[in-house]
């Protein structure tokens, strides 16, 4: 029932749990219980206890889809045919998170509900910084849900439809990175079967998350495949696959899409004619009459030309055989075009002016991401090393991996406290450049830590100015 008045809508939000009560309190004192629902809803949008999408459904009296599990819906993101996507709010902790909602027309269809929930499945076994995290697969008032982490960015598709063919340095960084996420899940014996641009988030800060693992494929003698249904392949990879007599061959599938992905970023063009129409999809001249990059570019270099038209090979047996392969590729032409070190992860910022390099040592993955974001945005290229004693070998070598090393004592603690203080007493690591950070709850930690002017003990959080100018103050400092 829609809401009468102030009251009667203060009554459903309080119901809901959807504002804190001092803010309604406050709504209804300024507009009134008898004014109109609009009043206090537009009340509410302005202190931004409410957002307009959750608003809209109060007015109408809607009771239903305000949350999923520990997730409370804030505005709509995106959608497709099969669902809907959120950002919301974890109310546990206020973290924020992407919420897919199974459209209600599929609710008693059992086989897309057990399609949907295969892909927040899937997701969960997938733990890597290149690909999205699936944090919980549900079911709230008959809807089925997925809740993830958001990621701050747009789609590889959207990304080359506005700026086109990306430089070589950041179009394979991209590359590199997706190949390292489809390496993780090909590992574990998860093959996704749609990759495409779409599928593709790039964060504000260059860094490259898989997505949408819904028709993924699961090797049965993997771990994954506990609770394993066999899932139908796209159109695009059953015409790849007869066209190929490769029946079912979805790492080399796998492979081949994501040379097709390799292809956009750096021409800007897709290799092959974009189409819904799924006659023109499985049509294997989409496939045979696919111009070869060396004909699309002519003026790129051999070694990226050899690189993409061995990950495109319609002949299986000539592509590139594994993600590993592929990653291994990328990463020698990226070191070639970019002049640098990616024995560990590399980001390279597409957005800010490159200040430097810096080692991050962080053992847990999610705080890896979070870092690696966080000095990304200041202009840092980052490489990644989970192991203290595994840096202080690199920095000892000449040249030095990167101007500053950054440790974290998150899941570290002592270890990394120790790694840290012999810097100043090892002659040969004397003058590096280092960062000691730790966590509000490790504060008694700074009583341990030698700090000088070259070495500072930094307790988290700190904002991007304060870090840009420790930064810029430790790598000033020369001998």
């Amino acid at each position: 029932m829609k809401p009468a008045n102030a009251e009667s809508l203060a009554q459903l939000i309080a119901d809901l749990e959807l504002v804190s009560a001092e803010a309604l309190a406050e709504a209804v004192h300024e507009v009134g219980n008898t004014a109109a629902p609009e009043d206090l809803g537009r009340a509410l949008v302005r202190q931004e206890a409410l957002t307009g999408f959750q608003l809209e459904r109060l007015l109408k009296g809607e009771r239903k889809g305000y949350r999923y599990g520990n997730a409370k819906l804030l505005y709509q993101i995106g959608a497709g045919s099969f669902a809907r996507v959120y950002r919301a709010i974890n109310v546990t902790d206020g973290g924020i998170l992407a919420v897919k909602v199974l459209r209600s027309r599929y609710s008693t269809d059992p086989e897309k509900c057990r399609a949907f929930r295969h892909e927040g499945e899937m997701g969960r076994v997938l733990r890597h910084p290149n690909i999205v995290a699936i944090q919980d697969v549900g079911e709230e008032a008959g809807a089925s849900y997925i809740t993830m982490e958001f990621v701050e960015g747009q789609t590889l598709r959207e990304l080359i439809k506005r700026r086109g063919a990306l430089d070589l340095p950041k179009a394979f960084d991209l590359i590199h990175q997706m190949a390292s996420g489809l390496e993780y899940a090909h590992r574990r014996g998860v093959t996704h079967r749609d990759l495409k641009a779409s599928n593709v988030i790039v964060s504000s800060t260059g860094h490259v998350k898989l997505v949408d693992f819904g028709l993924a494929g699961v090797d049965e003698s993997s771990d994954a495949a506990i609770g394993r249904i066999n899932q139908p392949r796209t159109v695009d990879y059953a015409a790849l696959e007869k066209l190929t007599g490769m029946k079912d061959d979805a790492v080399r599938s796998d492979i081949y899409f994501l040379g097709a992905i390799a292809y956009l970023t750096i021409t800007g063009v897709s290799p092959l004619k974009e189409t819904r129409d799924r006659n023109e999809r499985s049509d294997p001249r989409r496939y045979t009459g696919a111009i070869p990059i060396g004909q699309q570019s002519p003026d790129l270099p051999r070694d990226v030309i050899d690189f993409i038209g061995r990950m495109m090979a319609l002949d299986a047996m000539e592509r590139l055989q594994t993600a590993t392969d592929v990653k291994r590729r990328a990463e020698s032409i990226l070191v070639r075009v970019t002049g640098g070190d990616t024995a560990d992860s590399v980001v390279l910022s597409s957005i800010v002016a490159y200040k430097g390099s810096l080692m991050l040592v962080e053992s847990s993955e999610r705080c890896q991401d979070k870092l690696r974001e966080f000095f990304t945005k200041l202009g840092y290229k980052v490489l990644l090393t989970e192991s203290p004693q595994r840096a202080l070998t690199r920095f000892s070598t000449v040249p030095r991996p990167a101007d500053v090393l950054v440790m974290s004592t998150h899941k570290l603690g002592e270890e990394a406290v120790k790694t840290f203080n012999s810097l100043t007493t090892n002659p040969d690591l004397a003058d590096v450049p280092a960062i000691l950070l730790a966590d509000s709850k490790q504060g008694a930690l700074e009583t341990l830590t030698r700090v000088d002017d070259r070495r500072r003990f930094v307790l988290m959080p700190i904002n991007g100015t304060s870090m840009s100018q420790l930064l810029a103050e430790l790598t000033a400092v020369r001998t």
